[in-house]
């Protein structure tokens, strides 16, 4: 979306780049800059950077970076034109809105307040005389008024149209309802019916506290079991977190992970507020992400059957991609939290997760379960696969440790597990040299942008293109310097709308800095630049800018040579091909 640049230059100014970050990280001054823990990947020594004079961030462990809108645009997980509504709301701004986006921001803030309408109608049809059997089933599952009050569950009535009529006399239309997932269509005959019908409702909170959708508890023998809305302009089960909105408040310092709803709510109402729950999808990619940003480390707590194992072992890889330490709960004596609870109660579910193994454990626990080893053949594939797991642990400590378990659950002579994981870990460690050597080799490689959506041509000419914005940011009257140099002539395209954008700010006696660029760059592009703007260069002179410029107009023309060179001889080819004989 496009905002005037004169308000988004109003924007940055009131919110400066150090107080909205230090709302999120603690930030210690070092010099001229600001360093904290990263809060989007998991990190012991801080490497996030943040530049007040710059108004810009950068992470030096995980390379995001960028102004204060892409920060809010990751911290909150919000597209470009929410995270700027939310800070022209912080700083009490009337956000300028063209007719498109206006429009279709004004549909989604028309559906947040429907869903809000009906999380309250739910909630007001749970005390009613017909919510009897879902009040009963309330305490049977021993949930207390407080946590139904705090989640906001509420029922949704026996009849095809008890939503539907409540929410039109209130203003709402019939396609709006359809839109939110709330009703369904005959397509024959044209008539819309509610979706949710005789269900336990459980309102759907996203991270800004907007009602996006819910999930529902049949009360009968019906099927499914359970009912979720279906994605939504508003709703993404992929991106959602059951009760991401309490959690993210949470000071213990982890976050439990659970199957289903019940099993999040019963450990809030034991006390443990970080528990989410995952919306009928398996974890994805998205929700690891999500759970980085709150958290550095998960406490996986899925039921002990088949498919509960299947989902840890899939999760555990995506949460550890985030740089997440993973723990695994092991629950003897009940299937899932809610009912280990219910029977042992708080502190003996706190001693089980101060007790609560960490992946590489469960990876070799689970890895055992799969063998018989009382047979030989058994036993020498567990040793085998045993060692190739763990020759992927990363310290020998942690090697040694679990090689002689792994011996230990075979019976075999640690020496012997030992030397299967020292083979397997010369194997791997040998593959790993040999791709190594390769990257160095590949020098030009080396110098590309870390996004894949950015690549370098003329390594040489981006070299003196970081330079020249480089520098130009940081005096921006050498732009006087430059007044023969074009746009046309960078080979990275990026650099060159930088170096216009700025040049015109410049003769217009405005700021030249990375976040009135926010606008026209990706959230990749904006990561880019802040790395370059972050790097050390030589001190800064006139001969060393006037260099840089020399390189970028030289590269141009041996490009245009190179091209015009090409050209002809493709047309010589074309020519002899065809058997011209003229010119």
């Amino acid at each position: 979306m496009a905002f005037p640049q004169a308000f988004l230059d109003e924007l940055n100014n009131r919110n400066p780049i150090e107080d909205v970050v230090g709302q999120y990280v603690a930030l210690t001054r070092k010099g001229s800059n600001l360093f904290g823990l990263c809060p989007f990947h998991g990190e012991k020594t801080a490497s996030f950077s943040v530049a007040p004079e710059k108004g810009i961030y950068y992470c030096f462990g995980c390379h995001k970076g960028g102004g204060v809108i892409n920060f809010i645009m990751e911290i909150e997980n919000l597209g470009y034109p929410d995270a700027v509504r939310f800070l022209a709301k912080r700083a009490g701004l009337e956000v300028p809105e063209d007719g498109a986006n206006q429009s279709q921001y004004k549909k989604k803030e028309r559906l947040w307040a429907l869903c809000k309408e009906s999380a309250r109608f739910f909630n007001e049809r749970l005390k009613t005389p017909a919510a009897e059997e879902a009040r009963a089933y309330i305490a049977k599952r021993g949930l207390s008024g407080s946590t139904v009050m705090r989640f906001g569950l509420g029922y949704a009535p026996n009849a095809w149209d008890a939503l539907l009529n409540a929410m039109t006399a209130r203003g709402y239309t019939k396609e709006e309802l359809y839109e939110a997932g709330l009703v369904l269509q005959n397509r024959e005959k044209g008539t819309f019916y509610d979706r949710f019908r005789n269900r336990l409702m459980f309102p759907i909170i996203d991270v800004r506290g907007n009602v996006i959708g819910f999930g529902g508890r049949v009360m009968d023998d019906s099927t499914p079991k359970y009912l979720n809305s279906p994605e939504t302009a508003i709703f993404n089960k992929r991106r959602n977190l059951f009760a991401m909105n309490i959690v993210k408040k949470s000071k213990q310092g982890f976050i439990i992970l659970t199957e289903g709803y019940m099993d999040a709510i019963a450990l809030h109402q034991y006390g443990f507020d970080c528990a989410v729950a995952s919306l009928g999808t398996s974890l994805t990619q998205e929700h690891a992400d999500m759970l980085s940003k709150y958290t550095n480390e998960v406490v996986l707590t899925y039921d002990g059957d088949a498919a509960g194992q299947n989902a840890t072992q899939r999760a555990i890889p995506m949460l550890e991609k985030t740089g997440l330490r993973v723990k695994v709960l092991r629950m003897q004596g009940a299937k899932d939290p809610d009912e280990f609870l219910k029977k042992y109660g708080a502190d003996r579910f706190k001693l089980l997760l101060e007790g609560s193994e960490n992946q590489a454990e469960y990876r070799l626990r689970s890895l055992r379960m799969k063998f018989d080893l009382a047979t030989d053949e058994q036993k020498v594939e567990f040793a085998k696969q045993a060692a190739e797991l763990i020759s992927t642990y990363s310290t020998a400590v942690e090697r040694e440790i679990y090689g002689a378990r792994a011996a230990e659950m075979a019976a075999l002579p640690p020496e012997v597990i030992k030397l299967e994981i020292s083979k397997a870990f010369k194997r791997r460690t040998a593959m790993e040299k040999k791709a190594n050597e390769k990257r160095d080799l590949e020098a030009v490689a080396a110098r590309q942008p870390k996004s894949r959506e950015l690549r370098y041509d003329n390594v040489r000419s981006a070299m003196a293109e970081e330079g020249v914005v480089r520098m130009l940011q940081r005096e921006p009257h050498l732009f006087a310097r430059a007044q023969e140099l074009s746009a046309e002539q960078f080979s990275v395209e990026m650099f060159g709308r930088v170096f216009e954008a700025w040049r015109e700010r410049w003769q217009e006696d405005l700021d030249v800095n990375p976040a009135c660029l926010t606008a026209m760059l990706s959230p990749a592009e904006m990561s880019h630049l802040t790395s370059v703007l972050q790097k050390q260069d030589a001190p800064l002179s006139d001969e060393a800018f006037d260099d840089c410029v020399r390189i970028i107009t030289e590269e141009h023309r041996r490009a245009q040579v190179s091209d015009a060179g090409d050209l002809k001889a493709l047309q010589e080819r074309l020519r002899r091909k065809k058997g011209y004989g003229g010119t």
